[in-house]
């Protein structure tokens, strides 16, 4: 049998399309399905911070960062610049504070989740598909990947949540507007 997460995740995953409602007098309305995670990633807190840190930086300057921009996770990034995981609260809790260390002489990569087991997600992938890698992983956030492995942004599972949270308010609209006749080209008022 599956778990309730694997076949949540497997309806998530599904292709989504986008659907067109036409509406009377020969105009048309757009019902939007299918929101990319960059759609989310723009939307979020993300987007407007420097939301990575060196894995040699000690896990100390991680926290300042996490409380000065109110955030959960940030991407680590060798010597190079090159993506090498992520370091997030729950890794400090389980890995220093819960161990007792001084979060002033580890390092970053020290608790960091390594690149090898990194779940990540590229910018054109659906928001329902990266809810359901967060859902089969239990992880709350997704750097997001261009196809040569570079980084350009992190997502929450919150910032996924008000993407779809929208874009199902947008639908509820435009299907209302339909039903009481405003037509397509008149939209709410």
């Amino acid at each position: 049998m599956f778990s309730l997460a694997s076949q949540v995740a497997r309806r998530c995953a599904a292709p989504v399309a986008r659907h067109q409602l036409t509406l009377c007098a020969g105009f048309a309305q757009s019902v939007k399905e299918g929101l990319t995670a960059t759609d989310a990633w723009n939307k979020s807190c993300y987007s407007e911070i420097d939301y990575t840190i060196s894995d040699d930086a000690a896990v100390y300057d991680a926290v300042q960062k996490f409380a000065a921009y109110n955030i959960g996770c940030l991407v680590t990034k060798d010597s190079e610049g090159n993506i090498s995981g992520v370091v997030s609260e729950r890794d400090y809790v389980c890995k220093v504070a819960l161990l007792g260390k001084t979060s002033k002489e580890m390092k970053v990569k020290e608790i960091s989740t390594k690149s090898a087991n990194l779940i990540t997600a590229s910018p054109e992938e659906s928001v329902s598909s990266c809810m359901a890698k967060m859902l089969m992983k239990d992880i709350r956030h997704l750097p997001l990947l261009e196809k040569d492995g570079s980084v350009i942004g992190i997502v929450s599972i919150k910032d996924l949540v008000k993407a779809e949270l929208r874009e199902k308010e947008e639908a509820i609209r435009v299907l209302s507007d339909f039903a009481l006749g405003k037509g397509g080209h008149f939209g709410s008022e």
